[in-house]
């Protein structure tokens, strides 16, 4: 889910762009989104027995081949401890709600490895290696990993539908793609958001801790329009300060609240009494945004998924035939072309960039070999 409202907040910094924007770039995809949101086009048992979604897949991430556009999986690793209610009660455990969780869950939880969705993702990943797409195992939140890789340029955006990926720092959001007429993506830039809004990375962490988040609650009676006034009347640089100094008691004089609702995984409360102990919840909430658990930018996870990675028509073939039941012309005639495209797109930049410097590469030296397939 992300932020509550928060794309709705976001609206007026939304970009469509024709999908050449995003070609020769370097892009991480948030691999369980892109599940999620190709499963919800078809939920019923033909479709998932009949593996739509993995076909879906497939026809976008041979458009993305053929775009020259060097792809990274990130899947999500363990449940944060801080999001183990949330997750709870989007399974359904609502008994869970009615325990005392502050002094509970002080450890992340690993995912059920076994479960239907968490096999669709094995899937994915299986399809992406015959691709030549690596795929990076986050530690816990899928976004904030996609978010660290973008913030330190080691990506040029990110994939994904979860607004939260600006609270852990990213820089250029993909929120979605549609390869029909031409095609085109939907963008979010921190720096339009900035700009139109008003609104930098702290804003929009104390943004989730009024309307509610993944980590959050919400505070009770604060709708987008005020909690979008009161961080701004506070300005971006001071909003961490003054949450962190006096938990939400700064809204008090905002908005004319009696009671609002606790953040976390509390229910409702006064502002005044107990502060304490509030401001320390505040605190964990945003040190999970500002410090998420993920692999470093100069760890050996990451520098893996930065290698080049090959097409390995083989494994691509018995993939398709395994799942789709297609014959190895018929995945030919699909990727084939994709594959070629990409190559005359690398030789073009390769061409270009070598010209300027005064060197001219013949185009055989930099086509790919026979074992590639093409």
């Amino acid at each position: 889910m992300g932020v509550k409202n928060l794309w709705d907040i976001l609206e007026s910094c939304k970009k469509t762009l024709p999908i050449h924007h995003i070609q020769n770039k370097r892009l991480c995809i948030d691999l369980s989104c892109w599940i999620v949101q190709l499963q919800n086009v078809c939920k019923t048992h033909a479709c998932i027995k009949d593996k739509v979604y993995l076909r879906s897949l497939f026809h976008r991430l041979r458009a993305l081949i053929a775009l020259n556009c060097s792809l990274i999986f990130v899947t999500d690793g363990a449940i944060p401890a801080i999001k183990l209610s949330t997750y709870r009660r989007r399974l359904g455990s609502s008994s869970e709600d009615t325990r005392d969780e502050t002094n509970l869950h002080k450890r992340s939880q690993p995912r059920n490895m076994g479960s239907e969705f968490s096999c669709m993702i094995k899937e994915a990943k299986v399809l992406g290696m015959a691709l030549g797409i690596p795929c990076l195992n986050g530690i816990e939140e899928g976004e904030a990993q996609c978010a660290l890789l973008n913030s330190e340029s080691l990506c040029d955006g990110c994939f994904t539908t979860d607004s939260d990926v600006f609270l852990f720092g990213a820089k250029t959001v993909y929120r979605d793609i549609d390869l029909g007429d031409g095609g085109h993506v939907v963008c979010y830039e921190m720096e339009d958001i900035e700009r139109k809004l008003g609104f930098g990375r702290n804003s929009l962490i104390t943004l989730a801790l009024l309307l509610g988040s993944d980590y959050s609650r919400g505070v009770y009676g604060f709708g987008p329009e005020t909690a979008c006034q009161t961080v701004k009347s506070l300005g971006d640089h001071i909003v961490l300060q003054r949450v962190a100094s006096e938990g939400l008691a700064f809204a008090k004089n905002t908005k004319g609240l009696k009671k609002l609702a606790e953040v976390g995984s509390c229910g409702a409360s006064e502002v005044n009494g107990h502060n304490s102990q509030k401001v320390d919840q505040f605190q964990k909430v945003i040190d999970a945004y500002l410090q998420p658990k993920c692999h470093s930018p100069d760890s050996e996870a990451v520098h893996r998924v930065l290698a080049h990675y090959p097409f390995q028509r083989t494994e691509l073939q018995q993939f398709c035939s395994q799942f789709f039941d297609w014959t190895s012309e018929k995945t030919d005639e699909y990727i084939l072309p994709k594959i070629a495209e990409r190559d005359l797109r690398r030789f073009s930049n390769l061409r270009s960039s070598s010209s300027e410097v005064g060197v001219q590469i013949p185009l055989h030296e930099c086509l790919p070999r026979e074992d590639s397939g093409i």
